[in-house]
């Protein structure tokens, strides 16, 4: 960019954008178009569905270990880059006792009646409304960092919220938020729409997308644009010198490159091997274009769920499973969810959606997580959460990537059915 061309500030965080927008270890390309990230919004949905429920019920208890809020609270926070840590704001801080919605029960039913209220309201307004409503309660510990659960929610009316967002926006803006207040969170709310509008053509309606951005400027990854035009040259001087630095961390975003390749290359294996043994093979609806080989995951599978799985309770979250296996009658006879090194928790959940969701499409449908050998720790202890107590009555079973590399040749050539695929699995929980 010629500095002459940079007439106005907007013109400085536009060239910005662009070159955050082009690095792929920024947030952008790293977090906010990853494929797991929108897979995982329904379950983490879902799971917020479930502490309401707890709640109301009054069978949430007293403890934010083991709970189901730690659960999905957990999932987010293995979001990425901009979720890293968004669990500490709801651990329980015994000497300071907060946040209070464990041990105080009226407290508690506040904190499950905005998520409810917010699940089920359409506007800003009525969000603002009732986050108003639990800031009149002044509930102990309880701030701003719920925003990274209504996010989720409501995507395109709630921005992600932690400090380096915060700072980011302070920095970019010359703006004066602090942390713990919601009144100062949905001023910030306000600013960041604005913003949006403004550079939409650069960004997203999901706001997810600015968030990251704000991320990567309050974390030092981008130095903010100067808010008077003097220092115009000597900022795009610094962006140079930070985009240098920010091409060191490359390594890094190659190493996660490197691991969604993996991903995609389970996936292939366990396309092929379905093919080979007989079946029709679906493939998660948006990963069906990527690549593996220089082949798209869904060539020679089908491209439409069969009708009567495709209508049935939680199609919306089985059409996203990695790979189903099915048989001549259109019956689901196995489920893969490939658990490279994201949360454990999306794709047990889009599994219980498929097991659960009635009928005898897929009643009788073998479950398979499908992960590295070093992960069946980290899955059996996932499994033995609360959340997942449902999981001992279905036919779950951890596939080790070895035994799969190992067998699925020969099982292709000799094997029939789900027997061999199932002799070479370990039994959960």
């Amino acid at each position: 960019m010629n500095v002459s061309v940079a007439d106005t500030e907007a013109d400085l965080v536009r060239e910005l954008i662009r070159r955050w927008r082009d690095d792929p270890g920024a947030t952008y390309r790293s977090w906010f178009l990853w494929d797991e990230r929108l897979k995982n919004f329904r379950s983490i949905r879902r799971g917020l569905g479930q502490v309401v429920a707890e709640i109301r019920a009054g069978t949430f208890g007293v403890a934010y270990r083991g709970s189901s809020l730690e659960t999905v609270v957990h999932s987010v926070a293995e979001q990425r880059q901009i979720f890293r840590g968004a669990d500490h704001a709801f651990l329980w801080k015994p000497k300071l006792r907060i946040p209070d919605i464990y041990e105080n029960p009226d407290n508690q039913r506040a904190f499950g009646q905005l998520l409810d209220n917010c699940s089920c309201c359409d506007t800003a307004e009525e969000i603002i409304a009732h986050i108003r409503a639990i800031d009149a309660l002044k509930i102990k510990g309880l701030g701003p960092a719920v925003a990274n659960l209504l996010y989720f929610l409501h995507p395109t009316l709630v921005p992600p919220f932690n400090t380096a967002i915060v700072n980011g926006y302070n920095a970019l803006t010359g703006a004066k938020v602090k942390l713990g207040s919601w009144d100062h969170f949905l001023a910030m709310r306000a600013g960041i729409l604005d913003l949006n509008d403004q550079y939409r053509d650069l960004l997203s309606n999901d706001l997810g997308a600015i968030g990251g951005l704000l991320f990567d400027i309050g974390s030092g990854r981008y130095p903010a644009p100067p808010l008077d035009l003097a220092g115009g040259k000597d900022w795009l001087a610094r962006l140079e010198e930070a985009r240098a630095e920010a091409r060191k961390l490359d390594k890094l975003a190659s190493r996660q490159n490197e691991s969604d390749r993996t991903h995609a290359e389970i996936q292939a294996w366990l396309r092929d091997l379905g093919l080979a043994l007989g079946y029709d093979v679906w493939i998660a609806a948006n990963d069906r274009g990527r690549l593996h080989g220089n082949i798209p995951l869904g060539q020679g599978c089908l491209e439409h769920l069969p009708e009567a799985i495709a209508v049935s309770p939680g199609a919306d979250s089985i059409r996203l499973i990695d790979v189903l296996w099915l048989g001549a009658n259109q019956h689901v006879a196995a489920a893969f969810e490939v658990e490279h090194s994201t949360s454990i928790y999306s794709g047990i959940v889009r599994m219980l959606d498929l097991a659960l969701s009635g009928g005898d499409l897929h009643a009788a449908a073998g479950l398979f997580l499908v992960a590295p050998d070093a992960r069946e720790t980290d899955v059996r202890a996932q499994l033995r959460r609360p959340a997942f107590s449902r999981v001992a009555d279905l036919d779950f079973a951890y596939l080790p990537y070895a035994e799969l590399e190992k067998h699925r040749d020969a099982i292709a050539r000799f094997g029939s059915g789900l027997k061999a695929i199932k002799a070479i699995s370990r039994p959960l929980p």
